[in-house]
């Protein structure tokens, strides 16, 4: 029987395989995704995300030579640019030879400068230190949750969803409250107010929610 994991990364990539139109893109993909590739989103994004919305694997970007370059992975909620990619020890270290470094450092600069956020994972990290990666995932993912905060939300309001994004993990309403001085109760209105806008979501907890977090 496949795992959750198996079913829902079958989907996904037979999902970017069937919208694409790009010959070459479509060519990469159904070769499937490398090994690091596979293991980051086994290990890493799905414990932590959940899904993989939003997320395209082997994204062409143009270069500034009217040519090709391909990320492992395309973080792309909206308008973003997120970029993460798997960095093997072989390949990117040991093995790299003058001109290969030079194109990586390149490679890099053209993505900054076309706004990309970037984000290396290197695979001993992934297998050796998962929990670490996640952590690090949650963060990068951070980068893009919106920071236009409605006209329409309070000042407690908005300082809940930058608490949530800079902790990045569940927290009780006991704990905003002591952040912000207010009481459990008027806490628990603005989570709950947060959370009913999709802001914020349950982190445990059905008819009296224990903790929130972020919405990703």
């Amino acid at each position: 029987m496949q795992s959750l994991f198996e079913t829902e990364y079958e989907a996904w990539l037979s999902k970017n395989i069937q919208e694409e139109e790009n010959p070459r893109r479509r060519e990469r993909l159904e070769v499937g995704l490398g090994h690091g590739t596979v293991e980051f989103l086994r290990t890493v994004w799905f414990p932590s995300v959940g899904h993989f919305e939003h997320l395209y694997p082997e994204w062409g970007v143009r270069d500034f030579a009217n040519g090709y370059r391909y990320l492992d992975l395309a973080y792309r909620p909206g308008n973003a640019k997120g970029g993460i990619e798997i960095q093997g020890y072989g390949p990117h270290a040991r093995d790299l030879d003058v001109r290969r470094f030079k194109d990586l450092c390149r490679r890099h600069c053209l993505l900054a400068l076309d706004g990309w956020i970037f984000l290396p994972i290197a695979y001993p990290s992934i297998v050796d230190e998962p929990k670490q990666c996640q952590q690090l995932v949650l963060a990068f993912i951070g980068k893009f949750v919106s920071t236009d905060l409605s006209a329409s939300l309070t000042a407690a309001e908005a300082e809940a969803l930058r608490y949530a994004r800079r902790i990045l993990r569940p927290f009780s309403p006991l704990e905003f409250a002591a952040h912000i001085k207010v009481s459990d109760r008027h806490a628990r209105r603005i989570l709950g107010k947060l959370a009913s806008l999709q802001l914020l979501r349950a982190a445990s907890g059905t008819k009296r929610i224990r903790s929130y977090q972020i919405w990703l």
